[in-house]
């Protein structure tokens, strides 16, 4: 009776102890579940870490660096009220560094003097010890200097295309026309009023495309500035 009441049966071990068989039992169960998780869980662990490894080896190296790599952004023509270009946008190749991969500032410095003769050598040579990913060293390059300072030869130099503002009239409507900075922002002037109309959310967005942006159409006449200028010149000699 004892017996199937308690459904278990109590044994005297060697030593003299009593041993449950059915606790034994339980508590067998409930170890081997614990180690089963456990291992499940470093598992997890493992996976997890290798899996992000693995991602980061096939990741190619950043090169955004902040606001110092971005790009200039396309800019509408400004044209006269007979279509005579004001304001337009060219192409220039401007001159980057790769400090990681710099072996030798020094020696790169140097090199580069023999181009660029101005170059600032402190300014650069903290900038190529930085150990940034990507970092400007000269903006709006000629043609030449792109072309003497690729026959240098540097490792961890690069150029990337720009555009800046060319102005065809000079300075006969830059009072109305206006400049833009070295990104090509609008400073003064109409360039100012155009970005303030919108241009720049639209830079920002991507949106802003070079054969997307239709000219901006002025009032003034060209032909007539130019008399005007030649006017106030005779009279102030």
């Amino acid at each position: 009776m004892i017996g199937k009441l308690l459904k278990r049966r109590a044994r005297t071990s060697e030593d003299g102890s009593i041993v449950v068989e059915g606790a034994r039992k339980a508590t067998g169960g409930k170890g081997r579940t614990r180690i089963v998780m456990t291992m499940a869980v470093f598992f997890g662990i493992f996976s997890t870490i290798s899996g992000r490894l693995v991602y980061l080896g096939f990741q190619t190296p950043d090169m955004s660096g902040g606001p110092q790599s971005r790009v200039t952004a396309s800019r509408p023509d400004i044209v006269d009220r007979n279509g005579e270009v004001l304001a337009t946008d060219i192409k220039t190749a401007s001159l980057f560094a790769e400090p990681r991969r710099i072996v030798d500032a020094d020696e790169a410095i140097e090199k580069l003097s023999t181009v660029l003769p101005d170059i600032d050598y402190e300014q650069t040579y903290h900038k190529l010890k930085s150990g940034a990913g990507f970092v400007w060293l000269q903006r709006q390059l000629t043609p030449k200097q792109q072309s003497d300072i690729m026959q240098l030869g540097i490792p961890g130099f690069g150029f990337r295309t720009e555009k800046r503002r060319f102005y065809p009239s000079g300075e006969t409507s830059s009072y109305i026309v206006g400049l833009t900075n070295i990104d090509n922002q609008g400073i003064s002037g109409m360039e100012k009023y155009v970005d303030e109309q919108g241009l720049s959310d639209l830079q920002a967005s991507g949106l802003a495309i070079a054969k997307d942006l239709k000219p901006v159409k002025l009032s003034i006449d060209l032909r007539v500035q130019h008399v005007v200028r030649d006017e106030i010149a005779a009279g102030l000699e």
